[in-house]
């Protein structure tokens, strides 16, 4: 079952991938922009709201809030479904090690706290919503996230780097598959209760276990580094994002991954990317073998 799609957050990762994927499914997509478009209009003839729109951590407390009830207003006005990427903040320091949909949404932090009330929000208002529960993200495109930005952007000089325990198993999930099984959430919404919540298992790799892969795909030795957080904790006293990122610090050391029970029950044909295949794209961007096939099996990770 198709239909039409609003895109809040096009421009965002998880909004770009989606729109793409209902695009390619045959879907009617319409992007919003927040500069022209004003949203209790854009929403008319809707079935779906892809809720990509996602501010920068200081600006939570503030702009989540506001923007939760008017996709809510908005979704009510024309009985739309609401498409949200969940994360793992809601659980909080001390959850896992596995994580699924009965896992307490216990965080106690100012940004856990924020996702809790806002998914909260969702639940109490009626609008048939769908949480699609993520880890981290492994994009396509240098989009500012954790893999790309910090944990593999010095990957062509064989090093990755490690912002905590680079054994403990990690959640990530890359972002085309995520968008592809968002589209057949969205298919079979009908079949849906009123508010899912739904972990996407995606991969669960330590840093260790992903700079295995990292070698493997590019062909070229990687050395394991510690990301240095002290000129964070300098800057904290002066820099709110500083402050948060270290807020969320915890999630680098918490063993943790997301159940994939109930996901494979709804969409049991689903086909993931297999992680190597989805590094390798990641890496691509780093101009780590951009004239040749993607190397497999030559590299090796360095013990540090």
């Amino acid at each position: 079952m198709t239909g039409r799609a609003l895109i809040l957050g096009g421009n965002g990762r998880f909004g770009r991938h989606t729109a793409e994927a209902f695009w390619n499914a045959s879907w009617q997509v319409r992007h919003y922009d927040r500069k022209t478009d004003d949203l209790m209009t854009a929403v008319k003839g809707v079935d779906v709201i892809v809720n990509g729109w996602n501010p920068l951590y200081p600006a939570w407390s503030r702009e989540v809030p506001r923007m939760t009830r008017d996709v809510i207003a908005a979704a009510t006005s024309v009985n739309a479904t609401v498409i949200l990427p969940g994360n793992v903040y809601i659980f909080g320091k001390g959850a896992g090690p596995l994580l699924d949909e009965t896992t307490a949404h216990a965080a106690q932090n100012p940004l856990g706290r924020i996702r809790v009330d806002m998914e909260a929000a969702y639940r109490a208002s009626g609008v048939r919503t769908i949480v699609l529960r993520a880890g981290d993200f492994i994009d396509t495109t240098g989009s500012g996230n954790w893999f790309d930005s910090i944990v593999a952007a010095k990957s062509r000089k064989g090093r990755i780097t490690s912002p905590g325990d680079a054994d403990a198993p990690h959640a990530w999930a890359y972002l085309p598959d995520m968008a592809r099984a968002a589209v057949a959430l969205a298919e079979n919404r009908d079949t849906l209760a009123a508010f899912e919540d739904i972990p996407f298992p995606g991969y669960t790799l330590g840093i260790r276990q992903l700079a295995e892969h990292v070698a493997r795909a590019s062909g070229r030795a990687q050395t394991v580094v510690g990301f240095n957080w002290l000129p964070l904790f300098a800057a904290a006293p002066f820099w709110p994002m500083g402050r948060k990122l270290i807020e969320m610090r915890y999630l680098w050391s918490m063993p943790h991954s997301l159940s994939g029970e109930k996901f494979d029950d709804l969409l049991p044909g689903f086909s993931a990317t297999d992680p190597l295949t989805a590094i390798g794209e990641a890496i691509a961007q780093f101009d780590i073998h951009p004239d040749q096939p993607m190397a497999r099996g030559a590299g090796h990770v360095l013990a540090q």
